[in-house]
């Protein structure tokens, strides 16, 4: 499993300065005070005003900082030491108070023991990691009683699919890693750079077991058509700016989100 590991965060540490390039991240709107968060989990989170919130696989750290510039007191971890550096020099930048630690998820109560109000991540996370019962056991340890845990994520039904959405490449379920050789990044297609990366599929099932054995009681999951980012192939953007397989529009289920609270 260390392998897997060390080849994802090289991965990460090399596409962390082209994303801080590219226009999907637009530094300079960032900069400018542009909140990166998307309107379903800023209804879904609700208010964070003198919250302490941690923020699980934080990439370099725009939404991390959205939720300070929104009044929460912010921890982002993430295990790419390029993306903290990156994180914690944009915090500099921007005057923004908040902690950036440097830790695979499943180490995390070696460099983090105090808990918070929210555990909150997003968007392309749980893929990177193998063991979702080890993932919850962290979401609880970090977790205050009567603490919420929210994750927006992407839908397990996408994953199974090649690229152009033609036909079904990968199981459903968590049967065995994935192994695929990348060129360029979803921010920027045309990158120059080529990896390796290894993750792991997680159905819906899976995904809620793990949380309520571990203490989390779910108040709500719920699946949506499209995708508030277009990272995906053969997209088309709807009326309502969100983007949507073309030919399978409102057809797959793209993104889900779950609010859970410790009890």
């Amino acid at each position: 499993m260390k392998e897997y590991f060390e080849a994802n965060r090289k991965l990460w540490n090399e596409r962390t300065p082209v994303h801080e390039k590219s226009a999907f991240y637009n530094m300079q709107e960032f900069k400018s005070g542009v909140n990166s968060l998307m309107p379903i989990e800023l209804a879904e989170v609700g208010s964070v005003t003198g919250k302490k919130l941690l923020h699980l696989q934080c990439h370099f750290g725009l939404d991390t900082l959205s939720w300070h510039r929104l009044g929460a007191i912010v921890t982002g971890v993430d295990f790419s030491e390029v993306a903290i550096e990156t994180a914690r020099k944009l915090a500099a930048e921007v005057h923004a108070e908040a902690a950036f630690i440097c830790s695979n998820v499943y180490d995390l109560d070696q460099h983090l023991q105090e808990t918070f109000d929210i555990v909150f991540t997003s968007y392309g996370v749980i893929g990177w990691l193998p063991d979702l019962d080890k993932w919850a056991a962290v979401i609880a340890r970090s977790l205050r009683t009567g603490g919420v845990f929210y994750i927006a994520e992407f839908h397990p039904v996408v994953w199974m699919f090649d690229n152009d959405f033609e036909k079904i490449k990968y199981a459903y379920h968590n049967t065995s890693v994935i192994k695929e050789e990348e060129s360029g990044t979803y921010a920027d297609p045309g990158a120059g750079i080529r990896t390796t990366s290894y993750t792991w599929n997680h159905g819906l099932g899976e995904v809620v077991t793990a949380l309520v054995s571990h203490g989390l009681q779910i108040e709500f999951l719920h699946e949506f058509p499209f995708s508030p980012y277009n990272c995906f192939q053969k997209t088309v953007k709807g009326a309502d700016g969100n983007y949507r397989i073309k030919h399978l529009e409102n057809l797959l289920p793209l993104m889900y989100s779950i609010r859970a609270t410790k009890l």
